[in-house]
């Protein structure tokens, strides 16, 4: 559904917050889809909204250990990222964390008791069961493992989890000893078998002073592999090949030259494909990121090591994003030891790099091509001409010394040309709502109406 927003101060909340609005309803806003002139000195803003009771139901599972205060940022997260959460706690888990931590994040009662009338009227515990899109158990201790693989319902959870017929997300979290001991390994084995989805804990330093495999993962890889799982795989069957961030051409032993490109970009479209169902192969500079969990990940630093990986790779794709700020120069001789101070002024000669993209275009033998055009004046007809001259099937172009976007940012603002000519530009987003839109526009143009 859609709804004008005439009001000035309609207008900045939406524009100035992420999250939920309320327009005297239960509505959701959930972004800003463009803007038009409709009256001279008049912005009549479009928004698209959702109801509330149209946003995914996340049943959230937290058992006793440790780990508890994790899920309670993984709800934070879930709830910041417009989906409905409702946390079932076992009585091992108050222990750790109380219900109205979880009650005042989500803003939904807290499931504790199986057998309590009062939140059974409130709640609706058959309800949670019927109604969840995904069931996720976080942090999942040894003991909830055993009993969900053994068909045991003794408690509100194990109870409700029976009942549901929702996708399951289990991510474990213990002592290493317990993680690798056969019968849990076997018990995970089984969930797989019956279609459970396993997050797999990460190694590191454990509450219990040994350091190994068992921590509960991240929030926020846990909220990733979420939205993965709720995402329509519109992308199955595609293979992208994603190529991020900046080079480093050597200039001598302690130097580079280089760029401010961070691979968010990049790393957002690889995000975005898997959650969609696609396979992706990253190629990326060096950054401080962490590879997207399903990414197959191919790390390089100079243009030429790029070039060389990605023409490794080409073949057995799909699709080429090349998001990677590529150096479009090198230094023409490079010194084995480092250049000293002295007085005397340095010149460096610097000679072309190879066009990837363009050697890409040449050569596309039924591969679609998307480049990316960082610009700081004549966006659209920078853009257009390096569509045409590089042979690309779609351009996203952006103009970087724009405040808030660009290099180095979460948010971006693009304009996308696809080789039909069609234009289409985007407001400022965060870059993995634009990578969502860049798959949207490409799902558009592979299949016209």
């Amino acid at each position: 559904m859609t709804v004008l927003a005439k009001h000035s101060a309609a207008i900045n909340a939406v524009t100035k917050s992420r999250d939920a609005v309320d327009l005297g309803t239960k509505w959701a806003v959930t972004g800003i889809l463009f803007a038009m002139f409709a009256r001279p000195n008049e912005i009549r803003y479009f928004c698209s909204v959702t109801t509330v009771e149209n946003q995914p139901k996340i049943v959230l599972g937290v058992t006793g250990g440790i780990a508890c205060y994790k899920a309670v940022e993984l709800v934070r997260l879930l709830v910041k990222a417009s989906l409905r959460v409702r946390v079932i706690m076992t009585k091992s888990a108050l222990e750790f964390v109380t219900p109205l931590t979880f009650q005042t994040l989500s803003g939904n009662p807290v499931a504790t008791e199986t057998f309590d009338l009062t939140q059974e009227s409130q709640i609706g515990h058959i309800n949670l069961a019927d109604s969840a899109d995904l069931f996720v158990i976080a942090p999942a201790t040894a003991n909830v493992i055993g009993k969900i693989a053994s068909g045991i319902a003794d408690d509100l959870l194990t109870t409700v989890l029976m009942a549901t017929r929702a996708p399951v997300l289990v991510a474990p979290a213990m002592n290493i000893h317990m993680y690798e001991n056969p019968i849990l390994q076997e018990n995970l084995r089984k969930l797989r078998r019956i279609g459970y989805h396993i997050l797999e804990p990460a190694e590191g330093y454990l509450a219990c002073g040994y350091e190994g495999q068992g921590r509960l993962p991240d929030p926020e890889k846990i909220a990733e592999e979420i939205k993965r799982l709720l995402r329509k795989k519109d992308l199955c069957g595609e293979k992208f090949l994603i190529t991020a961030g900046p080079n480093r051409e050597p200039l001598d032993p302690v130097r580079y030259i280089s760029n401010r490109s961070s691979g968010k970009m990049g790393y957002a479209l690889a995000r975005a494909a898997l959650r969609r169902g696609a396979e992706v192969v990253l190629v990326s500079g060096p950054t401080a990121l962490d590879p997207p969990g399903g990414a197959r990940l191919i790390s390089v630093l100079t243009a030429a090591e790029m070039r060389a990986a990605v023409l490794k790779e080409y073949a057995q794709c799909t699709a080429v994003i090349m998001a990677a700020a590529v150096s479009d120069y090198r230094v023409a001789t490079i010194s084995d030891r480092k250049m000293k101070r002295g007085k005397d002024t340095v010149e460096v000669r610097l000679e072309p790099n190879p066009d990837i993209l363009k050697e890409l275009g040449q050569n596309k033998n039924g591969k679609w091509l998307v480049g990316f055009a960082a610009e700081t004046e004549e966006l659209t007809a920078n853009a257009q001409k390096k569509l045409r001259e590089k042979n690309l099937d779609m351009v996203v172009a952006n103009n970087v010394a724009e405040t808030g976007s660009g290099f180095d940012s979460d948010n971006n603002a693009a304009t996308i040309i696809d080789r039909t000519g069609k234009t289409r530009s985007l407001p400022l987003m965060s870059k993995d709502e634009l990578a969502d839109q860049i798959y949207d526009h490409f799902l558009a143009l592979k299949s016209p109406r």
